[in-house]
């Protein structure tokens, strides 16, 4: 995943879980701040993207509890996650700074 860019709602979802285990609920209230609100994640969009994150070793199931009647399942970052958001983020930066270098120099004023 490092070579080729992420997904915006999969950065999201890890950077949802970046500073602690969240269920799902949580989760999709985390990326909508974190967006600023730009991003709404639907319930079925952000549960398909778990699976899929499960399958891939970036998050785990940290635990379950049944609030409700209902199963709540915690998920949290795995090392292998934190190391893969770390290079996206890192490659974001790298690239916006040098978008921010070129509107400098083309005396765009950023």
């Amino acid at each position: 995943m490092a070579n080729r860019a992420m997904q915006e709602a999969t950065f999201l979802i890890l950077t949802a879980l970046a500073d602690r285990s969240r269920h799902g609920y949580a989760i999709m209230a985390e990326v909508e701040r974190v967006s600023g609100g730009s991003v709404r994640l639907r319930p079925g969009t952000l549960y398909a993207a778990l699976d899929r994150l499960l399958q891939d070793g970036l998050v785990a199931v940290e635990r379950e509890e049944v609030v409700d009647n209902r199963l709540r399942r915690y998920y949290e970052l795995t090392d292998h996650g934190r190391g893969v958001l770390t290079a996206e983020a890192e490659r974001l930066q790298k690239h916006a700074r040098a978008a921010l270098r070129g509107l400098r120099t083309a005396g765009g004023g950023a």
